[in-house]
């Protein structure tokens, strides 16, 4: 579900599944003029300026600044910038919530989306790799989980459904508030510093309000093992279904409603704005699209020079 290679040839080939070519110069061209956004339903965000990637796209494959790996615009397993592309000139966001991305281990690191999130959020994004997850037992009342199902529910009845939830056990003391999360395995990256405060709740409103969602990453395959773990049983479940994809590799004989990771995020914090927080919805989180919405244009682009 989640495709992200980054390298414009392979991408195009890879969409080209009658293996028909795409011509030389029509190639050159994409890469030298910016993308026409006619009929972009992507079109109406309110973006950063997205000069960056332009100049990056022209320059080709950069030298992650980490790990010295050759990659277009990011490095997808060390999550920052390649070396044309200035940390500085990437917008970031702020969530009003934390998310934790689950990745499945078979999935390829370069055809996920996941890592958008984790580059124009970094403080709000933790991304693990399957089975490596945190145990969310003692947080139910707090956490959801972003995944379609018969016991789903929409994103305006999440308050009414977590009043279902108590809290298995309070912090006693700060020792108990600042534990890990426990984990089967090592998580692939360290969870921020808990505040004690945060564990003790005596109101209603403060013990059903949502802190955390949960995303899978994974083709809709394979998300069997990890939607069906024990560690992620009993949590909220919560259904996007009003929203269509736009992800150019989207799953034959699967709903048009079935988003990419990155997608999902992106449409529930604006369901979530604007039906949990009762705010207007003024572009705040368009830009976790940054870089969606720029390889949408692209490759959108290409398909038409190929005449498909």
């Amino acid at each position: 579900q989640l495709t992200m290679s980054l390298n414009s040839s392979t991408l195009l080939n890879e969409e080209n599944a009658q293996g028909a070519k795409i011509n030389t110069e029509c190639l050159e061209s994409l890469l030298q003029t910016p993308s026409s956004i006619q009929d972009n339903p992507l079109q109406q965000l309110q973006l950063a300026s997205q000069e960056v990637l332009e100049k990056a796209k022209k320059s080709g494959r950069s030298k992650c600044p980490r790990c010295n790996s050759s990659r277009m615009f990011y490095c997808y397993t060390c999550f920052v910038p390649v070396e044309t592309v200035p940390t500085k000139e990437i917008p970031t966001v702020k969530l009003p919530l934390k998310i934790d991305i689950i990745k499945h281990p078979n999935e390829t690191d370069g055809k996920s989306t996941a890592v958008h999130a984790k580059l124009l959020a970094p403080d709000d994004v933790t991304i693990y790799k399957y089975p490596c997850i945190p145990e969310y037992e003692e947080k139910r009342h707090e956490t959801a989980l972003i995944f379609p199902g018969p016991n789903s529910v929409s994103v305006k009845d999440i308050a009414f459904h977590l009043q279902k939830y108590t809290k298995k056990s309070v912090c006693s003391t700060d020792d108990d508030c600042s534990r890990e999360p426990l984990l089967k395995q090592a998580k692939i990256e360290p969870e921020e510093e808990k505040n004690p405060n945060q564990c003790i709740s005596s109101s209603r409103s403060e013990g059903t309000r949502l802190k955390k969602i949960i995303f899978i990453d994974s083709t809709w395959n394979q998300t069997n093992k990890i939607i069906t773990d024990e560690r992620l049983q009993g949590l909220l479940q919560i259904e996007l279904k009003t929203r269509k994809t736009c992800f150019w590799r989207h799953q034959k004989g699967k709903p048009d409603t079935y988003l990419s990771t990155i997608e999902a995020i992106y449409y529930f914090l604006v369901d979530y704005h604007q039906e949990i927080l009762k705010e207007s919805y003024k572009g705040q989180y368009d830009n976790l699209l940054f870089f969606f919405s720029f390889m949408y244009t692209l490759i959108k682009d290409a398909k038409c020079c190929a005449g498909k």
